[in-house]
């Protein structure tokens, strides 16, 4: 995670990467450039204050701080910079994250937070951390989803699927992934929806038996028939027992508003 240290009360020091001896260095610079403006014993570097492994011999001295925290886009071109020359990529994926995260609550722009995750997802995958990688993907697929890249979506959940399926501990979170990638499909056809089931049924056979399956045939046959009572009851029945989350359902929503009919909710 990002830190942001406080060194005086009004500035904030970006230093994920400084030892505890380096924080110590740092204040005391601080301290030390407030009673003396004109010292200039540290290299400026923007508006971020890095702090150098050695001093240099000789050199004159030089502090500049910033009294407001750096906008999201220049903290990840600083920080970019910094960690993936030297190979650094989990690093630099985590602070990818971080950033998409920021977009996510802080700044709510939606479009940014999938370019940090997409970004991330790339980094990790250069480290061939796969899992650390799909997670990643996964909130670009909810993200693409809702945005309505419905395609975008598909094939990231079909990616993470076909990635999990023959993984001993994680094949049994396949099955919500072929689930999530069967309603995109169904959002933008029935027909669609149909072989997309088949194929995951073919490629993953464990996905026939599980309860995601058996609701979308249920929802296939019922919307084939234009039925919205037996459409809405087959989610209640499965709700029942396996909650359906916030994203399932607006899916389902989506998808149910294409009967004619619809009232225009799940009750």
């Amino acid at each position: 995670m990002i830190t942001w240290h406080r060194v005086t009360t009004q500035t904030y020091v970006f230093c994920s990467l400084l030892s505890p001896a380096d924080l110590i260095k740092l204040k005391r610079l601080v301290k030390c450039t407030a009673e003396q403006p004109t010292c200039s014993r540290w290299p400026r570097t923007g508006t971020l204050l890095v702090m150098p492994s050695a001093r240099r011999p000789g050199s004159t001295c030089s502090s500049r701080t910033n009294t407001t925290r750096p906008p999201a886009s220049s903290m990840q071109e600083t920080l970019s910079k910094r960690q993936t020359p030297v190979g650094r990529f989990t690093i630099a994926a985590k602070h990818h994250i971080t950033i998409a995260e920021i977009y996510e609550s802080e700044l709510v722009d939606i479009e940014k937070a999938i370019a940090h995750y997409e970004q991330a997802a790339d980094y990790y995958k250069g480290e061939e951390s796969n899992s650390s990688a799909n997670k990643c993907l996964l909130k670009v697929g909810a993200y693409a989803a809702q945005l309505e890249q419905y395609a975008k979506a598909i094939e990231i959940y079909e990616q993470v699927g076909s990635s999990t399926m023959d993984n001993p501990l994680l094949k049994y979170s396949a099955k919500e992934y072929f689930f999530k990638a069967s309603l995109c499909h169904f959002i933008v056809d029935e027909l669609n929806a149909k072989l997309a089931v088949e194929k995951y049924e073919e490629m993953f056979p464990a996905f026939s038996d599980s309860r995601e399956c058996k609701l979308l045939k249920k929802l296939l046959d019922a919307h084939e028939e234009q039925n919205c009572e037996a459409f809405t009851e087959a989610i209640k029945e499965f709700d029942s027992i396996s909650r359906l989350d916030q994203w399932q359902t607006t899916m389902l929503l989506r998808i149910k508003k294409t009967i004619q009919g619809d009232e225009g909710d799940l009750k």
